[in-house]
Formats: structure tokens, sequence, C-alpha cells
């Protein structure tokens, strides 16, 4: 992919230095908060590298975001297609992200997440950008506020990924944006 840089980020593809923080952000408690499951370092890994293959593939995915000042790794922002999810219409694609905690509160998601939607619609065509969370990760919905999507509750839904031994995990909350609603919100912004 050819990296999108932003005010203060660059994302990129992952990289092998990204290791560490990788495997931090996919095994720490309060990253993790909202998923069932934390990765070793070798299952880490190996989803690194299926991240960076599918990258390397699509041309987009779930990017490793960097700081640009210092070249420093504070997670991952992108897009990506939902296959995993079977319910979803093909070609559907969907928005997502994960930081370390200490760059939090910092509003790296929504510059980067702001990235991506206009590569997906100026520069892919896309016309609807999903995402989805946990029902109870407010943190989370309110990036997806911020970044112009719109609640569609007929859609929420139980992730079939999720296994019913993590029952409050299950329910997840969906948003929308559609290009011609991109496209408004940022002519309403100039």
């Amino acid at each position: 992919m050819t990296p999108i840089r932003t005010e203060r980020l660059i994302l990129r593809n992952w990289e092998d230095r990204d290791r560490e923080l990788f495997h931090r952000i996919n095994s720490e408690e309060r990253v993790m908060e909202f998923f069932p499951f934390r990765r070793d370092r070798a299952q880490a890994d190996a989803k690194m590298e299926e991240l960076r293959a599918a990258i390397n593939r699509d041309g987009f995915g779930f990017a490793a975001a960097e700081i640009a000042a210092t070249g420093e790794c504070i997670g991952f922002v992108g897009i990506t297609g939902t296959g995993h999810l079977p319910f979803l219409p093909a070609g559907t694609i969907e928005i997502g992200w994960r930081l370390a905690p200490e760059f939090w509160g910092k509003a790296y998601v929504t510059e980067a997440a702001e990235a991506w939607l206009a590569h997906g619609f100026e520069t892919l065509g896309l016309e609807e950008i999903v995402s989805f969370a946990v029902e109870s990760n407010r943190r989370s919905i309110a990036v997806m506020d911020r970044i112009g999507m719109t609640a569609d509750p007929a859609s929420d839904f139980d992730h079939p990924g999720i296994p019913a031994s993590h029952a409050t995990l299950r329910r997840h909350v969906f948003y929308r944006l559609s290009h011609t609603g991109w496209q408004a919100r940022k002519k309403a912004a100039r």
C-alpha cells in the first residue's frame, strides 16, 4: 500500500519492528477488554503476517499507525472486508482500530479514521463503510459518532465468533456511513 499521511500520522503496512507493539495490543487487558481472547506472541506474529499479506494483496487493511514525528507505531487503524461475518453482503468494508492505551484520548483514531474514510470513498470508490463494536464499548462508539457514522439499530447483531461463555461481548451495535453521507458531512464542514 502507499502510505497515507495525516497531520500527525503515517498509516502504512506492518514492518518487523512493529511486532512487539502488535503483540502488546493483542494481549493487554485494557486494549482487549471487548474481545474474548488474548494472543500470545506466536499468535500475534501470525496475525500481523496475515494483516500484512492482506494489505499487500488488497492495497488496504488494518494498517499500522505511526507517529510521523517519532516513527513510533501506536497500533492500527484501517478498512478491511467483512468476510468473517457471512450475514453481511459480499464486498462490505468495515473500518476499525486498536491502539496501545498510552495513545488513547489524543484523537489519533479519529484523525486516522477520517483519512481512511477519504481513501475508501475517494480513491477506492466505495459506496458505504460500516463499523461495529460490542454495545458497551463506549470509546469505539464515540469514535464512530465523531467520524459521522450513523447507528443502524435494525442491523445490530450477536457476533457469531463470540462464544456463549462470553455472553456480555456478543451483542454488537452496527454503524454505517454512505459515500453521499460522507460527502454531505465534508461539504457542511467547509
